[in-house]
C-alpha cells in the first residue's frame, strides 16, 4: 500500500536552475530516500513471517503459523498508529526535516537489529522499525508538498505521482534482491541487507537536504517548555510503569508473546473508537461537519475492514506461496518471497490507467460515487479472499499449485486497492471538519491499524488449525462482500451525511 499526504505550504526551496524531471531538484532527495526506505521496509516484510515460522534447525524461531501471522499483523498496525505521534513531534518539537532524519537513522538500527540472530533484538529490531517508520512516514510526504508553491502549482500532482514510483520501485525490487538473499543465503543476511538499503536512502536524505524546502526545518507549532517537560514527564511515568509491570511479568516466568500481542491489539482498536468519540462530543462543530464525520465512519469501517485482508499479503499469503505453491513458472525457479512484488508491480501498471478511467468517466457523468468506489473495493478484496479459498482447495493433500493462483489473487487485490486507497485519501480531506483538518489524515492511517489489530485477534483466537484454512479464507472474503453489499445498498443514506461532497 502506497500513500501520501499534501501539504499547502509556500516553496521555500533553493532554486539553482537544475531541475529533476522539471521539478525541483528537493524532488530527487526525497524519490531516492523514500524509494531506499520502502526497499528496506517491503524487503524486510518478505522474509518476516517466513523466517518466524521456519525451525530452529533452518535458522529461524520456529513459531506457530498463527502467533507468527499475528506478531505481523500487530507489527503492520504499530507502523501506521506512529504516524500520529510521527506528525505531532514534527509540528511541535523538530520539524519535518530532523524528524525524518531520526526515523530514518531509527528504522536503519532496526534492520541491523534483525540482522544479529538472538530472539531479543528481533523483537527490538521491529518495534525501532515501527517506531521509525512511523516518524518518517508522517512528514517525507508533506516535504514534497513543501517544494511546490502553493496547491494550486501545476507541477504539484506530477510531483506526487514522480514520489508514489518511487514507493513502488522500491517496494518492487525489495523482494527480487533481499528475499533471495535471505530465503536462499542466510536469513540474517537479508536483514542485514535491509539496513544497507535504509543507510543508502538516509545517506542520499542528509546529502540532498540543501535542495528541500526551508519550510521543511520549521517547526509549525512549537510546544512551551513547561508542556514538553509535562509531556516527558507523564510519558517517563508511563514507560516506566510498563517496563515494571512487564519485568514482573518475565521474572515470574509468566511472560510470552501474547503479553504483547494482545494488549497492543486491544489498543489498536480502541483508539480510533476513542479519536471519533472525542471528535463527535466536539460542540465546536457544527451539524453539517458532524454529519459528515458520521458518514466518514462509514468509510472508515470499510477501510478497516479492507487491510485486515489486504495486508495479509506479507503473512497468510506468504506462507502459502512457501507452503504451497510451485516456485517454478515455464522452467525458472524462483524464491517463494517473489511474489511480493507482484502488488507494486501491478500498481505500476495499473494506477495511470485508472487516474484516467476516473476522469473520462467524470466527463460522461458516470463517475462512481465515493460510496460506490468503496463497495467495489471491498467486494474486490472479499472476491480475493474466496479465490484464496479455492486455490487452498486445489492444494490439499500436498499438492504444489501453479502460480498464477496467487498472481490472480494479487491482481484482484490491486484492483481493489486502486478503487478504495487513492479514493479513502481524497475523502478524508473532504469530509475533515476545519478544526481536524491537519489530523485527519492521521486518523485514515488508522483504519490500518484497526484492520490489522482485529486480524492478529482472529490469528491468535483461531490458532493454527485453522490460520491459513480453506474456511478461514471463505470467512473473510464471505464478510468483506456483505460489507460491500451493504455499504452499496445505504449508499444513498451514507451520501446524504457527507452533504455537499460527493
Amino acid at each position: 500500500m502506497a500513500t501520501t499526504t499534501l501539504d499547502a505550504g509556500v516553496s521555500q526551496a533553493p532554486n539553482s536552475g537544475k531541475t529533476f524531471f522539471g521539478h525541483p531538484r528537493g524532488l530527487a532527495t526525497l524519490f531516492m530516500t523514500e524509494m531506499w526506505e520502502r526497499f528496506s521496509f517491503y524487503g524486510m516484510r518478505a522474509l518476516l513471517v517466513l523466517y518466524m515460522t521456519a525451525a530452529t534447525t533452518d535458522g529461524g524461531l520456529g513459531m506457530k503459523i498463527a502467533v507468527a501471522t499475528a506478531v505481523y499483523s500487530v507489527y503492520n498496525a504499530m507502523v501506521y498508529l506512529l504516524a500520529l505521534p510521527g506528525g505531532w513531534i514534527a509540528d511541535r518539537f523538530l520539524g519535518a526535516r530532523k524528524t525524518v532524519a531520526l526515523g530514518g537513522v531509527i528504522i536503519m538500527i532496526g534492520h541491523f537489529l534483525l540482522a544479529v540472530p538472538a530472539s531479543f533484538s528481533f523483537f527490538a529490531g521491529l518495534g525501532f522499525i515501527a517506531l521509525g517508520s512511523g516518524l518518517l512516514k508522517a512528514n517525507i510526504s508533506t516535504m514534497v508538498g513543501h517544494l511546490y508553491d502553493g496547491p494550486n502549482d501545476p507541477r504539484r500532482d506530477g510531483g506526487f505521482t514522480i514520489f508514489y514510483m518511487g514507493i513502488n520501485l522500491g517496494a518492487f525490487a525489495a523482494p527480487l534482491v533481499i528475499g533471495t538473499v535471505g530465503q536462499s543465503v542466510n536469513w540474517h543476511l537479508g536483514f542485514a541487507l535491509a539496513g544497507v538499503g535504509m543507510a543508502l536512502g538516509l545517506g542520499q536524505y542528509l546529502l540532498g537536504t540543501r535542495h528541500l524546502s526551508a519550510q521543511s526545518n520549521e517547526v509549525s507549532s512549537p510546544i512551551p517548555a513547561a508542556e514538553k517537560q509535562a509531556i516527558l514527564r507523564k510519558a517517563g511515568l508511563w514507560l516506566a510503569a510498563a517496563a515494571v509491570f512487564y519485568g514482573v511479568v518475565a521474572l515470574t516466568g509468566h511472560f510470552t508473546i501474547n503479553w504483547a500481542i494482545w494488549p497492543l491489539s486491544i489498543a489498536g482498536i480502541a483508539i480510533p473508537v476513542f479519536v471519533f468519540a472525542r471528535v463527535k462530543r466536539d460542540k465546536d462543530l457544527d451539524r453539517a461537519e458532524q454529519s459528515k464525520m458520521s458518514g466518514y465512519i462509514w468509510f472508515f469501517v470499510a477501510a478497516a475492514v479492507f487491510w485486515m485482508i489486504y495486508d495479509q499479503s506479507g503473512s497468510t499469503l506468504n506462507v502459502f506461496a512457501l507452503d504451497n505453491t510451485a516456485s517454478t513458472l515455464f522452467g525458472f525457479h524462483f524464491p517463494s518471497s517473489w511474489f511480493q512484488s507482484l502488488n507494486p508491480l501491478y500498481i505500476m501498471a495499473l494506477a495511470p490507467v485508472f487516474a484516467w478511467l476516473w476522469v473520462a468517466l467524470a466527463r460522461r457523468g458516470k463517475n462512481p460515487s465515493t460510496t460506490m468506489k468503496f463497495a467495489f473495493g471491498l467486494l474486490m478484496i472479499g472476491a480475493s479472499f474466496l479465490v484464496m479459498m479455492l486455490a487452498m482447495a486445489a492444494a490439499s493433500g500436498g499438492v504444489k499449485v501453479t502460480p498464477l493462483w496467487l498472481a490472480v489473487v494479487y491482481l484482484v487485490q490491486t484492483v481493489g486497492e486502486l478503487t478504495l486507497s487513492p479514493v479513502g485519501l481524497s475523502v478524508t480531506t473532504k469530509l475533515a471538519p476545519a478544526k481536524y483538518a491537519s489530523q485527519m489524515m492521521g486518523v485514515w492511517f488508522l483504519a490500518v491499524t484497526a484492520g490489522d489489530c482485529v486480524a492478529a485477534i482472529f490469528q491468535l483466537a483461531l490458532g493454527d488449525d485453522v490460520v491459513g484454512s480453506t474456511g478461514y479464507f471463505a470467512f473473510q472474503g464471505v464478510m468483506a462482500i456483505v460489507a460491500g453489499v451493504g455499504l452499496a445498498m445505504y449508499r444513498r443514506r451514507v451520501n446524504a451525511l457527507m452533504g455537499d461532497v460527493h
